[in-house]
């Protein structure tokens, strides 16, 4: 970006708003040739395609983890839930005769069961239901993976209940000892895996949910303006140009520029932030957004997959689709498992057979390939990453890259670009300099007035500091302006003029004493005339944020250096950097050189994430560890980050980094749990513990393997505690 000439339209979130470069572009901050107000009105748009780039389905991913070849992926959670849900209960039902009328349950409790053949029926016939009617989700899944050649936690379930159901019909037919009848552990392998499942898929519904909450932030109906009628249509039937009427408390059906009205909107849906923004004619709003407090005309610029709307959703979508470091090592992890369940299975046949228990071979092996079962693991990654990417959408961090969240909790130095991210990017009145027979309201009055029919970025700064200051502004007529002088207006029948350099040149004119140091601080200085005499002087800059001292002492506090870079000079740029504290900062860079300063950082061994708005920034984003687009910048500074900030707060990559500390060490906690868990837990469905009496039952290795899922599904959902709403983290 130009700094600080690039005035971006209303940041609008996530909708990116293009450039805007004013004739006036080569004034160097002292005051020089910064007065010409040869420029055409600026009006601003709203480019919503941020994340046109997410070629991906957004909902087919979840399946990569291993063992859910038969679920079918995001769009489908909904479904599975009601699946699992229903066949658990219709199991649990069935499960209660099979265990009630088995000998060895009976045995263990100490009841007696009827001397009947209809008894002895019951087990068999309602077992060989429940194998091929409840576990078909399983059996599928296995199938699923034999033929994608990738062995995972669905093939192992399948082959332990297969096995199961095998020995059991066997005993029951008298082809194999009665000791292998074990209908009854069977149908609570059954049932405690699709409960398992239920848990899991319910979990994995909530976390999509993220999607649908934001598809319902779109009213049902739009009231569209048809001549002198207002019509209600469905927001699908919206065109751009169309004009719309937003009514108070109503939310906003299409992206849109004003074009009547004014209102407070409430875009923490979208952005995070919870504070209103007020929006006015020519300013624009994003469908979803409400109008808290009056009506509006709005003129519809983008619908449907267009909208801003859309394009969070596609990102939020798209990071969940996305595969990382962490995934790669569970799939991994996952399969390794399968390879090492499966040996362990084999050693335990052999060994139990070779020292004479051949049936307690086959309900060891049984119970170590139940147990074995890599459930946990497969969900360890995948529901956190889930949780995350929905948490971050609801505080206003859209993550596009998944490893760029990831790489975050590694950013040792963060790399703001100034205009438009630690600063406003646009000019603002930071002091008046009255001379003696004039006050400071009065000269700024003056000054508004002979601005008030300009469009220059300077003129418009003047204009809204008096109505800040609630000044009344005498009117204006003969306005003229002067290109690299000034403007001329009439006022109260005295000739005002408000210029730079050039225009004390003319008039043979000195300076105001403040200039002196206003220059020092790369201020741009103004002065204003009335019939030929300075009356005054007039201090604009590049407002900075408020927002950004705190986001500097709260990185900071981190142990996380700031640097600032920038293409302003270097008074500008030292007094930015004196007024927020950063740590570094680099002045009159090129646009093309901003990646080379990146690369700098990281020569010198920074792990960089890299945050800015820009067109000219994205070389540097791309090249950055990490890089961060603010949401009101570019399509093509968006197209090159890995996260994408809705809001334009600098607090925000606070989120981004507590999201990517919160999201590893819950990755962490549950891989380490799934995995060690099995490591662990397998030995002693092994029997390795046989010789001093401790012998693991089948159905105990089902309900820990289901536990340590229900444990890893709980731990993830820890996440949702997580408040990344702008300004929380520095708190």
């Amino acid at each position: 970006m130009n700094e600080p000439h690039q005035h971006p339209a209303p940041p609008v979130a996530a909708g990116p708003a293009p450039s805007h470069e004013h004739a006036h572009h080569e004034h160097d901050h002292s005051g020089h040739d910064h007065s010409g107000h040869d420029h055409a009105s600026h009006e601003s748009t709203l480019v919503d395609e941020h994340a046109a780039h997410a070629e991906h389905d957004a909902h087919a991913e979840h399946d990569a983890h291993a063992g859910h070849g038969a679920h079918g992926g995001h769009a489908g959670h909904g479904d599975h839930v009601g699946q699992f849900r229903r066949l658990f209960w219709i199991m649990l039902v069935l499960a209660v005769p099979v265990v009630a009328f088995s000998g060895m349950f009976a045995m263990i409790l100490g009841y007696e069961l009827p001397d009947a053949t209809w008894v002895t029926v019951i087990p068999p016939v309602l077992g060989t239901v429940m194998y091929v009617w409840g576990g078909s989700p399983f059996l599928t899944g296995a199938v699923s993976e034999l033929r994608s050649r990738k062995p995972g936690m669905m093939l192992l379930i399948g082959l332990a209940i297969t096995v199961a159901f095998v020995a059991s019909l066997g005993a029951s037919l008298g082809l194999l000892d009665h000791q292998l009848d074990f209908w009854w552990e069977l149908a609570l392998l059954i049932v405690i895996m699709l409960l398992g499942h239920w848990i899991e898929m319910r979990s994995l519904a909530q976390t999509t949910s993220a999607l649908d909450s934001l598809a319902a932030l779109l009213p049902d109906e739009a009231e569209r303006v048809e001549g002198d009628q207002v019509v209600k249509v469905a927001p699908a039937d919206l065109a751009v140009g169309d004009v719309v009427v937003v009514r108070p408390g109503g939310s906003v059906p299409a992206d849109g520029r004003v074009v009547d009205g004014r209102a407070e909107m409430d875009e923490s849906m979208v952005t995070g932030e919870s504070r209103t923004v007020p929006r006015g004619p020519g300013e624009t709003v994003t469908a979803g957004t409400v109008a808290t407090d009056s009506g509006l005309r709005v003129e519809v610029t983008a619908t449907g997959d267009d909208t801003a709307l859309a394009g969070i959703q596609r990102l939020v979508a798209e990071a969940q689709a996305s595969s990382s470091r962490a995934q790669r090592l569970a799939d991994i992890a996952a399969g390794w498992l399968f390879w090492f369940a499966l040996g362990a299975a084999a050693v335990t046949a052999v060994v139990w057979t070779l020292v004479g228990l051949p049936d307690d071979a086959v309900i060891r092996t049984v119970t170590v390939l139940v147990i074995a079962c890599p459930h946990a693991l497969g969900l360890a990654i995948p529901l956190v990453v889930s949780i995350a990417t929905e948490r971050a959408a609801r505080g206003g961090v859209l993550v596009k890259d998944r490893l760029a969240l990831e790489s975050m909790r590694t950013v040792d130095t963060v790399l703001f670009d100034k205009t438009g991210t630690l600063t406003k990017g646009e000019p603002t009145v930071a002091d008046v300099a009255p001379s003696a027979d004039v006050d400071a309201d009065t000269l700024l009055a003056l000054a508004a007035a002979a601005e008030q029919d300009s469009e220059h970025p300077l003129a418009r700064a003047i204009v809204r500091a008096a109505q800040d200051r609630g000044l009344v502004v005498p009117r204006a007529t003969g306005f003229a302006s002067s290109p690299a002088v000034g403007v001329t207006a009439t006022v109260d029948g005295r000739e005002i003029r408000v210029g730079g350099p050039r225009l004390l040149d003319e008039n043979r004119q000195e300076e105001v004493p403040a200039a002196g140091a206003w220059r020092e601080d790369g201020a741009i200085i103004l002065h204003v005339l009335r019939d030929g005499a300075v009356i005054g002087g007039i201090k604009l800059a590049d407002e900075v944020r408020a927002e950004s001292a705190e986001a500097v002492r709260a990185l900071h506090d981190r142990g996380v250096q700031v640097v600032m870079i920038t293409g302003d000079a270097e008074a500008v740029a030292r007094s930015v950097a004196e007024e927020l504290g950063v740590d570094r900062y680099f002045a009159g860079v090129r646009p093309e050189d901003k990646s080379a300063k990146v690369a700098q950082l990281q020569a010198e061994g920074r792990k960089v994430a890299m945050v800015g708005d820009g067109v000219n920034d994205a070389p540097a984003l791309a090249q950055a560890d990490v890089g961060i687009a603010i949401g009101a910048g570019t399509d093509v500074a968006i197209a090159s980050a890995g996260v994408i900030l809705a809001s334009d707060d600098p607090r925000s990559v606070l989120s981004v980094i507590e999201l990517s500390r919160a999201s590893y060490r819950k990755m962490k906690q549950n891989l380490w749990w799934a995995a060690g868990y099995n490591l662990i837990s397998v030995p002693l469905a092994a029997g390795v513990l046989a010789p001093i009496g401790f012998v693991m039952p089948m159905s105990a290795g089902a309900l820990l393997m289901s536990l340590s899922t229900v444990v890893v599904a709980l731990n993830a959902q820890l996440l949702r505690r997580l408040d990344l709403r702008p300004g929380r983290q520095t708190r």
